[in-house]
């Protein structure tokens, strides 16, 4: 070690004080480096397995720093956001979130980026794990049909995000052009059970939250800071149902979660899981028994914890609405014995998981492509009725439509819903509060203004209630609840 000169180091020494400076950075451990500049590569060059969401390429399992070639493709393509709802992404790689890309500290990244020739735009990339002006986005402008090289050394480790970076950048980024690269430290991660790749992004779309159709980008909304969705992996239900990701009791989960923005902070959250590890903002440093943790637009996290019980456990964004009113939703699906010591047990049910309770939302979808064909038919909004009810109005009224005696009146049988078949649509976008008599009993609570539902789910549902449960039949149509919907809300005369 060196001691500080003479005439300081005499300072010290008289308030008692010792000091010492390395002597060089070469004794420090090799954790301890600023940056992981291993040496030029060994070995002949790899090629990178890249991944779509929610994948993670394996471990590198590497010992030495190698070149590591990347090969990504831009394509633009329409895509669904939600059921019936599709939107036209840009993409790399071909989803959104973009590819999973995996490296080591030391490595050599020779990155080509190709551009399809259907594209209509420009695009580049800008790597938050590059050191080197715009992360690489300087480098790699590349015109549609064309193809871009540059080559950089991952000096750090960590999760970093990349995306888009041609302008208007912030409408690169909305319209989905965003992933994770991932630079493992030399020794590699510990080892897991499972790991998966979730990353959130707000959009901005011309039609509000499921309104059909294809959707345009709005500007003025994403200016705003108005998204229309708040999604996992880029679309509605892209981690529930059949895509839930999937463990078992007593299993490690690894989760490599970003955030690409362009605008929203992520509050993560696991609803019934603690995370045992959170590695924040993507850095070095572990935070230990972990709620719920922030993730800024354009940042990362690595989050691990071990599952104890079976169940479905709901992944939100803990700022809650937009969670169950944009999208920002979606489940590990854990399997085993149960452990009675630890939890009672007791499956999630639509409380959390609303209409994404069901598997899929298949009825749904075909209700939505026949209306635009012109061919609905009853039975189809029966049917997607059933499955949006079952998530948005059964924990109140029981999926057999019984209510709760003395709370929430029963739809069963009901003379309230069999004497103006207008008026279930009508209570389900204006709500109802005061007394209400149903079959000759009162009731006084409060069901709140359902208006955040689209007009053809208010009809798919409403139509659902007149034919169920012995009650008369009918059928609402979308331009029924256009016209309710138009007309304001109406005078309270709940009294019946």
């Amino acid at each position: 070690m060196k001691l500080l000169p003479t005439s300081l180091a005499a300072l010290l020494a008289a308030a008692g004080i010792l000091v010492t400076l390395s002597a060089s950075a070469a004794t420090l451990p090799a954790k301890a480096k600023a940056t992981g500049d291993f040496g030029p590569p060994q070995g002949m060059p790899i090629q990178a397995i890249l991944t779509s969401p929610p994948m993670v390429p394996p471990a590198v399992n590497r010992k030495y720093p190698a070149k590591v070639i990347v090969n990504l493709e831009v394509i633009e393509k329409e895509m669904q956001i939600s059921e019936g709802v599709s939107y036209n992404f840009w993409t790399f790689g071909g989803t959104t979130p973009g590819s999973f890309i995996r490296v080591r500290q030391g490595d050599t990244v020779e990155f080509h980026l190709k551009n399809h020739p259907s594209s209509k735009m420009p695009h580049n990339i800008d790597l938050h794990g590059v050191t080197g002006p715009g992360g690489g986005a300087s480098s790699s402008f590349t015109a549609p049909g064309h193809e871009s090289q540059f080559t950089f050394k991952a000096l750090n480790e960590g999760i970093y995000v990349y995306h888009c970076a041609t302008a208007p950048v912030g409408m690169h980024i909305a319209n989905g052009m965003y992933g994770l690269i991932l630079v493992e430290p030399p020794e590699g991660l510990s080892k897991v059970d499972h790991e998966y790749y979730v990353m959130q992004g707000d959009f901005y779309t011309a039609g509000k939250y499921r309104e059909k159709g294809l959707q345009g980008f709005d500007m003025e909304k994403a200016i705003e800071e108005r998204p229309s969705y708040v999604l996992f992996n880029g679309s509605e239900g892209s981690l529930t149902g059949d895509n839930a990701l999937k463990a078992k009791v007593n299993e490690s989960v690894r989760l490599f979660v970003g955030n690409g923005g362009p605008n929203l902070v992520s509050s993560f959250h696991v609803i019934g899981a603690i995370f045992d590890k959170v590695r924040f903002e993507g850095g070095s440093n572990i935070q230990t028994n972990v709620q719920t943790t922030l993730i800024p637009a354009g940042g990362a996290a690595i989050v691990e914890y071990r599952t104890r019980v079976p169940g479905s456990y709901v992944i939100v964004d803990h700022s809650i609405f937009r969670a169950f009113n944009k999208g920002a939703l979606g489940i590990i699906k854990v399997d085993g014995p149960e452990d009675k010591a630890i939890y009672s047990g007791k499956e999630v049910d639509s409380v959390y998981l609303g209409d994404r309770a069901a598997p899929n939302m298949a009825a749904v979808t075909k209700a939505t492509a026949n209306a635009a064909k012109g061919t609905l038919t009853l039975q189809d909004q029966i049917n997607a009725g059933k499955a949006l009810f079952n998530g948005t109005c059964s924990v109140c009224h029981q999926s057999n439509g019984a209510g709760l005696a003395g709370v929430f009146p029963p739809l069963a049988k009901s003379d309230y819903v069999n004497a103006d078949p207008k008026r279930v649509a009508s209570t389900i976008l204006h709500g109802v509060s005061g007394k209400l008599v149903v079959n000759g009993k009162e009731y006084d609570s409060v069901m709140p203004p359902m208006n955040q539902l689209n007009d053809d789910e208010v009809a798919n549902i409403a139509t659902y209630v007149l034919n169920s449960w012995d009650n008369k039949g009918g059928q609402v149509k979308t331009e029924d609840v256009k016209a309710i919907r138009a007309k304001g809300t109406p005078k309270q005369t709940a009294e019946h």
